[in-house]
């Protein structure tokens, strides 16, 4: 699994945040407008290579655990806010690992 963590102010002016800034629909057009799941696909064909030189048992399908994207502006520390079942705050994806090994071997292959 990787994390990253995010300082992103969804909010406008100077109001104040609430969960409700962070809610998964929030997310999801914060995490395309900036083009973050270009940046976890990336991040889980970096993680993919380093378990395969490392685990002899490596399978990216067992191992590759997904990403979440923690924006920690809209995270509740006691008890997590939820909308739909899904937390405030946290933006969660599990890119196929054909799709991880897919785009690993196109990078081992270069551009012509």
């Amino acid at each position: 699994m990787l994390a990253d963590y995010k300082t992103n102010r969804l909010g406008t002016g100077d109001e104040p945040l609430t969960a409700w800034h962070y809610r998964p629909e929030a997310l999801q057009a914060e995490m395309e407008s900036a083009h973050y799941p270009l940046q976890a696909i990336l991040y889980s064909v970096a993680l993919h290579r380093y378990l395969r030189w490392r685990l002899s048992d490596y399978s990216p399908g067992r191992h590759l655990g997904g990403v979440l994207y923690l924006f920690v502006r809209g995270m509740s520390a006691l008890e997590p806010t939820t909308m739909d079942g899904q937390p405030c705050g946290v933006w969660s994806w599990r890119p196929p690992a054909a799709l991880v090994t897919a785009l690993s071997d196109y990078f081992d292959q270069g551009v012509p």
